[in-house]
């Protein structure tokens, strides 16, 4: 039973101290590629949304590497994130320029991004029906496709 106690605590001191270095691993500074490995994109993406001010630039010291902190981590998935909703880049950079004080205001424009992506599908959907109809017009019997035919009609 001391036995087992012992290797309890030894667990639990092991856990301890793996928390305490993922603490202050949390408050060193990063260089580019490590931000870049942690945020699961590339160097070039971190440059990219540094020129178009998605991200800040963070000054450059006269010997070493620029260093960033840690909440350029959670920017970054702002971002992706909010690309998989469909949200461009520009519009990206509106969500962040309203701000988390402005819910009536980020809310409204989300809307409106529903909106736009409603009426692609209802666009998508009407270009899905008439590609169907240009299947259902193919037969293999004929001697010239109708889809062509079709497609080449001025």
């Amino acid at each position: 039973m001391a036995i087992k106690n012992v290797i309890v605590r030894h667990n639990i001191i092991i856990k301890i101290s793996r928390i305490k270095i993922g603490i202050q691993m949390q408050n060193k500074p990063l260089t580019i590629g490590k931000l870049a490995k942690s945020a699961g994109v590339n160097v070039e993406t971190i440059r990219y949304y540094q020129k178009i001010g998605l991200l800040k630039t963070p000054h450059k010291p006269q010997t070493g590497y620029r260093q960033y902190s840690h909440n350029s981590i959670a920017i970054i998935n702002f971002i992706k994130r909010s690309q998989k909703l469909g949200f461009s880049l520009t519009e990206i950079n509106n969500l962040i320029s309203l701000g988390e004080n402005n819910c009536d205001d980020v809310c409204n424009y989300t809307k409106q991004k529903r909106n736009q992506i409603e009426n692609q599908i209802i666009e998508l959907k009407e270009l899905q029906s008439n590609l169907d109809t240009l299947i259902k017009s193919c037969q293999s019997d004929l001697p010239v496709c109708p889809i062509v035919t079709t497609l080449s009609k001025n």
